[in-house]
């Protein structure tokens, strides 16, 4: 899978709202990362920020701040840009195009659709003192048991490397971040408009996340891990 996905149009027709439904749910979640620490960044920069949504419903969340979104994917800069304002704005770029340092650097969803993730996980550490990584853990004993499925998110969504909260965590010491905390996020049980083999898996998710959650990521899946890191 080349970067050229993201270029050429490609994603665009297979993804032609860049997820924007679920930018509410995740920007949920960081804000909750980031009242647990107290932080309260003055500058952000969202890298792989696709339609701005995520941004836009941070910014809603910290008006005191202000707010840079990058991508490369000229499509989803030109759908982020109709949102922009004073205090934020989006532009064509990548984590090694600059040498601004915010107080905070996010990648939501974005390391497991490059090439090189490594290389740009050690760019985007010296973005920022404190970086927050949405990772989605798409190996588990479900996807693996269903050939379709990673081939289905690799063909459709552009995801290329595969991870478990392990093998995530390990990537981030392998590149020199210091994990300050972590947590799981469950989209599979609680966003909506959800396909109905997961809603069928919703009940059994949700019992055996709350015995067990490490079991429920590795055995059923559906689940990504928010991070926070130095």
């Amino acid at each position: 899978m080349e970067a050229t996905i993201y270029t050429d149009g490609t994603y665009l027709r297979n993804n032609p709202s860049w997820h924007a439904g679920d930018a509410a749910w995740k920007a949920t979640h960081i804000g909750r990362m980031l009242e647990r620490h107290r932080l309260r960044p003055a500058t952000v920069c969202e890298v792989g920020c696709g339609s701005g949504e995520v941004t836009r419903a941070l910014a809603r969340q910290l008006p005191q701040a202000r707010f840079v979104g990058v991508d490369i994917s000229p499509d989803a800069i030109a759908i982020a840009r109709a949102k922009a304002d004073a205090d934020l704005e989006f532009r064509v770029s990548d984590a090694s195009e600059t040498r601004t340092i915010y107080d905070l650097a996010m990648a939501i969803d974005v390391f497991e659709h490059v090439e090189d993730c490594f290389g740009f996980l050690r760019r985007l550490r010296s973005r920022a003192r404190h970086k927050l990584l949405h990772i989605p853990l798409d190996l588990s004993a479900l996807s693996v048991a269903r050939a379709s499925k990673l081939m289905t998110m690799r063909r459709t969504v552009g995801h290329i490397h595969y991870f478990t909260k392990d093998t995530a965590l390990a990537l981030l010491e392998d590149t020199g971040y210091r994990v300050v905390d972590h947590f799981y996020t469950a989209g599979s049980t609680e966003l909506r408009n959800l396909g109905w083999k997961t809603r069928l898996l919703k009940l059994p998710r949700q019992a055996l996340f709350a015995a067990h959650p490490d079991a429920a990521a590795r055995i059923f899946g559906g689940y990504s891990l928010m991070v926070l890191a130095e």
